[in-house]
Protein backbone atom coordinates (compact mmCIF):
# COMPACT_ATOMS: atom_id res chain seq x y z
CA UNK A 1 0.00 0.00 0.00
CA UNK A 2 1.40 3.55 -0.88
CA UNK A 3 0.97 6.76 0.45
CA UNK A 4 2.21 10.27 -1.28
CA UNK A 5 3.63 12.71 1.33
CA UNK A 6 4.38 16.44 0.52
CA UNK A 7 7.28 18.75 2.37
CA UNK A 8 5.93 21.92 3.55
CA UNK A 9 8.07 24.94 4.03
CA UNK A 10 11.67 24.73 5.20
CA UNK A 11 12.31 22.70 1.96
CA UNK A 12 12.65 25.29 -0.32
CA UNK A 13 16.23 26.00 -2.23
CA UNK A 14 17.15 28.34 -4.93
CA UNK A 15 17.12 25.65 -8.10
CA UNK A 16 14.39 23.29 -6.91
CA UNK A 17 12.02 22.45 -9.79
CA UNK A 18 14.65 22.81 -12.54
CA UNK A 19 14.29 19.37 -13.85
CA UNK A 20 10.74 19.76 -14.16
CA UNK A 21 9.67 22.86 -15.71
CA UNK A 22 10.04 21.50 -19.43
CA UNK A 23 7.78 18.92 -19.02
CA UNK A 24 5.36 21.01 -16.64
CA UNK A 25 5.86 24.49 -18.26
CA UNK A 26 2.00 25.25 -18.12
CA UNK A 27 2.16 24.70 -14.28
CA UNK A 28 4.75 27.13 -13.51
CA UNK A 29 2.84 29.36 -16.29
CA UNK A 30 -0.14 29.65 -14.52
CA UNK A 31 1.27 29.48 -11.06
CA UNK A 32 2.66 33.06 -12.34
CA UNK A 33 -0.71 34.40 -13.85
CA UNK A 34 -2.18 34.17 -10.52
CA UNK A 35 0.68 35.39 -8.45
CA UNK A 36 1.64 38.36 -11.17
CA UNK A 37 5.41 37.57 -11.03
CA UNK A 38 7.41 34.89 -12.75
CA UNK A 39 7.42 32.00 -10.12
CA UNK A 40 10.40 29.88 -12.05
CA UNK A 41 12.56 32.41 -11.85
CA UNK A 42 12.08 32.56 -8.34
CA UNK A 43 12.70 28.98 -7.96
CA UNK A 44 15.65 29.33 -10.33
CA UNK A 45 17.38 32.13 -9.50
CA UNK A 46 16.41 33.16 -6.19
CA UNK A 47 17.58 35.22 -4.88
CA UNK A 48 17.25 33.02 -1.29
CA UNK A 49 16.22 36.09 0.80
CA UNK A 50 13.16 36.33 -1.50
CA UNK A 51 12.90 33.10 -1.98
CA UNK A 52 12.44 32.19 1.98
CA UNK A 53 9.66 35.29 2.25
CA UNK A 54 6.76 33.46 3.58
CA UNK A 55 4.09 34.53 0.80
CA UNK A 56 6.87 33.41 -1.83
CA UNK A 57 7.79 29.89 -0.43
CA UNK A 58 4.19 28.86 0.11
CA UNK A 59 3.31 28.80 -3.87
CA UNK A 60 6.53 28.02 -4.87
CA UNK A 61 6.66 24.49 -2.90
CA UNK A 62 3.39 23.95 -4.31
CA UNK A 63 3.99 24.50 -7.57
CA UNK A 64 7.24 22.71 -7.52
CA UNK A 65 5.20 20.02 -5.33
CA UNK A 66 2.60 19.79 -8.21
CA UNK A 67 4.63 19.47 -11.04
CA UNK A 68 6.68 16.40 -9.39
CA UNK A 69 3.14 14.89 -8.71
CA UNK A 70 1.96 15.27 -12.60
CA UNK A 71 5.07 13.66 -13.33
CA UNK A 72 4.35 10.65 -10.72
CA UNK A 73 0.74 10.18 -11.94
CA UNK A 74 1.91 9.53 -15.33
CA UNK A 75 4.21 6.43 -14.26
CA UNK A 76 0.51 4.93 -12.78
CA UNK A 77 1.30 4.73 -9.51
CA UNK A 78 -1.80 5.55 -6.97
CA UNK A 79 -1.94 6.16 -3.38
CA UNK A 80 -3.84 4.88 -0.84
CA UNK A 81 -3.70 7.94 1.02
CA UNK A 82 -1.79 11.34 0.88
CA UNK A 83 -0.73 14.01 3.64
CA UNK A 84 1.53 16.70 3.50
CA UNK A 85 3.30 18.59 6.53
CA UNK A 86 1.32 21.88 7.06
CA UNK A 87 1.74 23.95 3.67
CA UNK A 88 2.61 19.90 2.22
CA UNK A 89 -1.28 19.74 2.82
CA UNK A 90 -2.29 22.07 0.06
CA UNK A 91 -0.46 19.96 -2.35
CA UNK A 92 -2.36 16.48 -0.42
CA UNK A 93 -5.47 18.60 -0.99
CA UNK A 94 -4.25 18.51 -5.31
CA UNK A 95 -3.67 15.07 -5.06
CA UNK A 96 -7.22 13.95 -3.60
CA UNK A 97 -8.50 16.40 -6.80
CA UNK A 98 -10.04 18.73 -3.63
CA UNK A 99 -8.96 22.19 -5.04
CA UNK A 100 -8.07 23.55 -8.57
CA UNK A 101 -4.50 24.42 -8.94
CA UNK A 102 -5.16 27.94 -9.54
CA UNK A 103 -7.13 28.33 -6.58
CA UNK A 104 -4.48 26.61 -4.41
CA UNK A 105 -1.43 28.61 -5.47
CA UNK A 106 -4.55 32.01 -4.24
CA UNK A 107 -4.99 30.21 -1.33
CA UNK A 108 -1.39 29.36 -0.11
CA UNK A 109 -0.06 33.08 -0.89
CA UNK A 110 -2.89 34.44 0.90
CA UNK A 111 -2.09 32.14 3.96
CA UNK A 112 1.61 32.63 3.64
CA UNK A 113 0.33 36.81 4.01
CA UNK A 114 -1.47 36.15 6.81
CA UNK A 115 0.92 34.46 8.44
CA UNK A 116 3.77 36.84 8.19
CA UNK A 117 1.84 39.68 9.17
CA UNK A 118 0.24 37.28 12.09
CA UNK A 119 2.79 39.18 14.83
CA UNK A 120 5.16 41.61 14.52
CA UNK A 121 8.86 41.24 13.54
CA UNK A 122 11.02 39.44 16.34
CA UNK A 123 8.03 38.77 18.76
CA UNK A 124 7.72 35.01 18.29
CA UNK A 125 9.89 31.99 17.13
CA UNK A 126 10.55 28.01 17.01
CA UNK A 127 13.17 26.16 18.13
CA UNK A 128 13.95 22.57 17.84
CA UNK A 129 14.28 20.27 20.74
CA UNK A 130 16.19 17.01 19.89
CA UNK A 131 16.18 14.22 22.34
CA UNK A 132 13.44 14.60 24.79
CA UNK A 133 9.84 13.34 24.73
CA UNK A 134 6.20 14.58 23.94
CA UNK A 135 5.26 14.71 27.72
CA UNK A 136 8.80 16.44 29.30
CA UNK A 137 8.33 18.82 26.47
CA UNK A 138 4.90 19.74 26.96
CA UNK A 139 5.36 19.73 30.18
CA UNK A 140 8.75 22.44 30.07
CA UNK A 141 6.11 24.64 27.55
CA UNK A 142 3.33 24.48 30.63
CA UNK A 143 6.63 25.60 33.29
CA UNK A 144 6.65 28.58 32.03
CA UNK A 145 4.24 31.11 33.25
CA UNK A 146 5.17 35.09 32.41
CA UNK A 147 5.36 34.01 28.02
CA UNK A 148 3.71 31.80 26.03
CA UNK A 149 5.24 28.64 24.33
CA UNK A 150 3.84 25.69 22.99
CA UNK A 151 4.23 22.05 20.80
CA UNK A 152 4.68 22.99 17.45
CA UNK A 153 5.54 20.44 15.34
CA UNK A 154 5.64 16.58 16.85
CA UNK A 155 7.44 15.36 13.78
CA UNK A 156 9.77 11.63 14.69
CA UNK A 157 10.48 10.42 18.03
CA UNK A 158 13.36 13.08 19.82
CA UNK A 159 12.45 15.56 17.52
CA UNK A 160 9.59 18.18 19.09
CA UNK A 161 9.44 21.83 17.55
CA UNK A 162 8.21 24.45 19.86
CA UNK A 163 6.42 28.11 19.01
CA UNK A 164 5.49 31.20 20.71
CA UNK A 165 6.97 34.06 22.29
CA UNK A 166 10.76 34.68 22.06
CA UNK A 167 11.40 34.92 24.97
CA UNK A 168 9.39 32.12 26.49
CA UNK A 169 10.86 29.84 23.68
CA UNK A 170 14.48 31.04 24.93
CA UNK A 171 13.17 29.92 28.04
CA UNK A 172 11.85 26.46 27.33
CA UNK A 173 15.18 26.19 25.20
CA UNK A 174 17.25 26.62 28.29
CA UNK A 175 15.18 24.23 30.44
CA UNK A 176 15.14 21.84 27.98
CA UNK A 177 18.99 21.45 27.84
CA UNK A 178 19.04 20.88 31.78
CA UNK A 179 16.54 17.98 31.44
CA UNK A 180 18.75 16.51 29.06
CA UNK A 181 17.91 17.54 25.31
CA UNK A 182 20.55 16.56 23.20
CA UNK A 183 20.58 19.60 20.90
CA UNK A 184 18.20 22.93 21.13
CA UNK A 185 18.03 24.72 17.65
CA UNK A 186 16.68 28.09 17.07
CA UNK A 187 14.58 27.75 13.98
CA UNK A 188 15.40 30.55 11.39
CA UNK A 189 11.81 31.97 10.87
CA UNK A 190 10.36 35.02 12.51
CA UNK A 191 6.71 33.42 12.58
CA UNK A 192 5.77 31.09 15.16
CA UNK A 193 3.34 28.40 13.10
CA UNK A 194 1.28 26.18 14.60
CA UNK A 195 0.57 27.67 17.77
CA UNK A 196 -2.29 29.91 19.67
CA UNK A 197 -0.10 33.42 18.36
CA UNK A 198 -1.48 32.01 14.53
CA UNK A 199 -5.05 31.73 16.27
CA UNK A 200 -5.76 35.22 14.39
CA UNK A 201 -4.44 34.66 11.31
CA UNK A 202 -6.57 31.62 11.83
CA UNK A 203 -9.67 33.24 12.04
CA UNK A 204 -8.75 35.81 8.87
CA UNK A 205 -8.25 32.57 6.97
CA UNK A 206 -11.36 31.09 7.46
CA UNK A 207 -12.69 33.92 5.98
CA UNK A 208 -11.04 33.60 3.02
CA UNK A 209 -11.44 30.09 2.55
CA UNK A 210 -15.02 30.50 2.62
CA UNK A 211 -14.77 31.93 -1.40
CA UNK A 212 -13.23 28.76 -2.64
CA UNK A 213 -15.02 25.55 -4.04
CA UNK A 214 -13.72 22.38 -2.45
CA UNK A 215 -14.55 18.82 -3.55
CA UNK A 216 -15.02 15.92 -1.89
CA UNK A 217 -11.29 14.20 -1.76
CA UNK A 218 -10.76 11.15 -4.56
CA UNK A 219 -8.01 9.88 -1.95
CA UNK A 220 -8.59 9.98 2.07
CA UNK A 221 -6.33 12.92 3.27
CA UNK A 222 -4.24 12.26 6.97
CA UNK A 223 -4.66 15.68 8.39
CA UNK A 224 -1.98 16.90 10.31
CA UNK A 225 -3.87 18.31 13.87
CA UNK A 226 -5.05 15.23 14.64
CA UNK A 227 -3.66 12.60 12.57
CA UNK A 228 -7.46 11.52 11.39
CA UNK A 229 -8.37 10.73 7.23
CA UNK A 230 -10.32 13.20 6.01
CA UNK A 231 -13.03 12.08 3.53
CA UNK A 232 -15.74 15.03 3.41
CA UNK A 233 -14.95 18.58 1.73
CA UNK A 234 -15.98 20.03 4.86
CA UNK A 235 -13.79 17.74 7.12
CA UNK A 236 -11.04 18.88 5.24
CA UNK A 237 -11.64 22.97 5.05
CA UNK A 238 -12.02 22.44 8.90
CA UNK A 239 -8.55 20.91 9.18
CA UNK A 240 -6.79 23.19 6.93
CA UNK A 241 -8.10 26.26 9.47
CA UNK A 242 -7.08 24.42 12.56
CA UNK A 243 -4.03 23.47 11.44
CA UNK A 244 -2.68 26.90 11.18
CA UNK A 245 -2.50 27.27 15.37
CA UNK A 246 -2.31 23.49 16.44
CA UNK A 247 0.46 21.38 16.22
CA UNK A 248 1.62 19.39 13.29
CA UNK A 249 1.74 15.76 14.62
CA UNK A 250 3.58 14.42 11.63
CA UNK A 251 4.58 11.72 13.87
CA UNK A 252 1.37 10.23 14.46
CA UNK A 253 -0.19 10.85 10.22
CA UNK A 254 2.49 8.41 9.63
CA UNK A 255 1.89 5.85 12.33
CA UNK A 256 -2.06 6.01 11.65
CA UNK A 257 -1.66 5.40 7.71
CA UNK A 258 1.31 2.63 8.55
CA UNK A 259 -1.60 0.76 11.07
CA UNK A 260 -3.78 1.02 8.16
CA UNK A 261 -1.25 -1.10 5.64
CA UNK A 262 0.59 1.59 4.32
CA UNK A 263 4.06 0.13 3.72
CA UNK A 264 5.55 2.62 1.37
CA UNK A 265 6.13 6.23 0.96
CA UNK A 266 6.77 8.28 -1.68
CA UNK A 267 7.65 12.09 -0.77
CA UNK A 268 6.88 14.29 -3.54
CA UNK A 269 8.58 17.81 -3.55
CA UNK A 270 11.80 19.58 -2.55
CA UNK A 271 14.19 18.36 -0.68
CA UNK A 272 14.31 14.86 1.88
CA UNK A 273 13.23 16.34 5.20
CA UNK A 274 9.47 14.40 5.37
CA UNK A 275 12.18 10.95 4.13
CA UNK A 276 14.56 11.48 6.64
CA UNK A 277 11.88 12.03 9.57
CA UNK A 278 9.51 8.46 8.71
CA UNK A 279 12.27 6.40 8.03
CA UNK A 280 13.43 7.29 12.45
CA UNK A 281 9.39 7.02 13.02
CA UNK A 282 9.91 3.06 11.33
CA UNK A 283 12.51 1.82 9.65
CA UNK A 284 10.88 -1.01 8.00
CA UNK A 285 9.07 0.63 5.53
CA UNK A 286 10.07 2.05 2.18
CA UNK A 287 10.57 5.52 1.34
CA UNK A 288 11.62 7.01 -1.77
CA UNK A 289 11.76 10.64 -2.48
CA UNK A 290 10.81 12.29 -5.73
CA UNK A 291 13.00 15.97 -6.15
CA UNK A 292 13.97 15.96 -9.44
CA UNK A 293 13.29 13.85 -13.19
CA UNK A 294 16.00 11.11 -12.49
CA UNK A 295 14.30 9.91 -9.44
CA UNK A 296 11.34 9.09 -11.65
CA UNK A 297 13.24 6.50 -13.39
CA UNK A 298 14.49 5.00 -9.55
CA UNK A 299 10.84 5.13 -8.74
CA UNK A 300 9.69 3.15 -11.81
CA UNK A 301 12.28 0.56 -11.64
CA UNK A 302 11.17 -0.16 -7.76
CA UNK A 303 7.89 0.29 -7.67
CA UNK A 304 7.02 -2.06 -10.58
Amino acid sequence: MIAFIFPGQGSQYVGMGKSVYDREEKIFKEASEVLGFNIADLCFEGPESELNKTENTQPAILTVSYSLLIEVQKLGISPTYVAGHSLGEYTACLAAEVISFSDAISIVRKRGELMQTAQPEGKGSMAAVLGLDEETVKGICESITNFYVDLANLNCPGQIVIAGEAQGVLKAAEIAKERGAKKVVQLQVSIPSHCKLMKEASDKFSKFLKSYTFKEPKIPIISNFDAKEKNTSHEIVDALISQLYMPVRWQDCVKYMITKGVDTFIEIGPGKVLSGLIKRIDGSVKVFNVEKLEDLEKLKEEIK
